[in-house]
């Protein structure tokens, strides 16, 4: 039997990370240490930050810096800049992964499958051909083959 090393997981698999105890997005945008909190840019209303626990290499959130759940409660601007950015990340995943494809969502509410449902947040997950295997549907494993620094590294002069 092969094993997957992913010792960065547990923090998550247990629950102890910073999402029950407050609003991580929160936390990052008013944090000034970018790289070590994988933010990878901040425009006027809202940031695009690396997904902690990501679906796939160079699965990063745009959201909002002010907190809040509900899309119908961004102002004009907040949305527009939140579109934009969107297609800015779309821009950079395409020039430091080569990206052939994307999966871009929100999981609005708790029901939805919001893990944060209280501050509102757009996934981008980068997709390529062949990206997808037996190893989700037979072990209900996803591998990520690059640690975050270095997706970080790679995405970060591309905003």
């Amino acid at each position: 039997m092969k094993e997957l090393w992913a010792p960065w997981r547990m923090e998550y698999i247990l629950g102890n990370n910073r999402e029950h105890d407050g609003c991580f997005l929160c936390e990052k945008a008013a944090a000034s240490k970018d790289e070590e909190n994988y933010v990878l840019y901040r425009g006027e209303h809202n940031f695009v930050i690396l997904n902690t626990y990501p679906y796939n290499a160079g699965h990063l959130m745009v959201t909002p810096y002010r907190h809040g759940g509900n899309m119908d409660d961004l102002t004009k601007d907040e949305m527009a800049d939140h579109l934009q950015i969107v297609s800015k990340s779309l821009g950079a995943l395409r020039k430091a992964f080569e990206a052939q494809g994307f999966n871009i969502g929100m999981n609005i509410g708790k029901v939805a499958g919001a893990g944060l449902a209280d501050h509102l947040h757009t996934h981008i997950v980068p997709r390529w051909e062949g990206d997808t295997n037996y190893m989700p549907v037979i072990a209900d494993i996803k591998v990520v083959p690059e640690g975050l620094k270095a997706t970080y590294d790679k995405l970060k002069s591309h905003f």
